[in-house]
């Protein structure tokens, strides 16, 4: 039973709505009834989008990174729920960097970070009168990879460890606003994300493997093999659509959402194997035993 079923109007916003994860939860709440505001750093993937969707989809363009944007999105939803508020906020939009991180360029990490985590944030705050206004709710996008550290995702995985933190210190502070803060930490899933990280994974080929020298030639080119099985073998993104729907929707949501077998392997895992054992595990799963 939804928590809003006694209202007419339900609005939520959704960073990243280009593809994947966050294209799938616009549409899935666009059919049930939400105006969804979907958040698109391109209008080109704004107009896509809304050719799938009915009149209530409207496209908004967000950067996570430009406080400019930020604030101007928030004004025009804003502008939009007049003070109705906003029933949820989905913290989705993401970018992945990987590789060892002695080699990682600094630029390219605090870009991650930036996306991911201080991003996250400033629409949060950014949104947060919107949500009291509706007693919204908060759902941010976290992975396996915030549990879990595997190698050469390091910087991927430093964001997500930070989101598990940013979503405990934000469901204790805003208790008292009423304002739920639940976290949905799937597996690897079919989305275009692995896509983009083949594209910079090519790079073994054109020569990386030249600069890093004999400590990590072998195991890049595995990850790399590990990378492309991963997007070929991910869970259909339907399953991380039902967690942020119930996170949004049930009279009480789950203060996280573990999805896939292997993000609930890794918590068992967590608790009760040492940190050896772990990391021959995960290094197993990759072929890098």
């Amino acid at each position: 039973m939804s928590q809003h079923t006694d209202t007419h109007f339900r609005a939520a916003l959704i960073t990243g709505a280009s593809t994947g994860i966050g294209a799938a939860c616009a549409l899935d709440l666009d059919r049930r009834g939400f105006t969804v505001f979907a958040g698109v750093r391109r209008e080109a993937d704004g107009e896509r989008l809304k050719h799938k969707a009915s009149q209530r989809l409207q496209p908004v363009l967000i950067d996570v990174t430009d406080h400019g944007s930020v604030r101007s999105a928030a004004e025009a939803v804003g502008a939009a729920v007049d003070q109705a508020g906003l029933a949820g906020l989905v913290n989705n939009a993401g970018i992945l960097v990987s590789g060892p991180l002695e080699l990682v360029p600094i630029d390219q990490f605090r870009r991650q970070l930036e996306v991911n985590v201080i991003g996250q944030l400033a629409v949060t705050q950014a949104l947060l009168p919107l949500l009291r206004a509706g007693r919204g709710r908060i759902v941010n996008m976290g992975s396996i990879s915030g549990r879990i550290a595997p190698p050469y995702f390091g910087p991927y995985a430093a964001s997500k460890f930070a989101m598990e933190a940013l979503t405990d210190a934000l469901r204790l502070e805003l208790r008292k606003s009423g304002i739920r803060v639940s976290i949905v930490e799937p597996d690897n899933v079919a989305t275009p994300i692995w896509d983009k990280l083949q594209a910079a994974a090519d790079e073994v080929d054109g020569g990386l493997a030249s600069r890093t020298g004999p400590l990590y030639d072998d195991d890049l080119l595995l990850m790399r093999k590990a990378s492309y099985r991963m997007g070929r073998t991910g869970m259909a993104v339907e399953h991380v659509v039902r967690a942020v729907r119930h996170a949004l929707c049930a009279k009480r949501p789950k203060t996280r959402y573990p999805v896939g077998f292997r993000t609930k392997l890794g918590i068992w895992a967590l608790k009760h194997l040492p940190d050896r054992v772990r990391d021959w595990f995960v290094l197993r799963q990759l072929g890098m035993k």
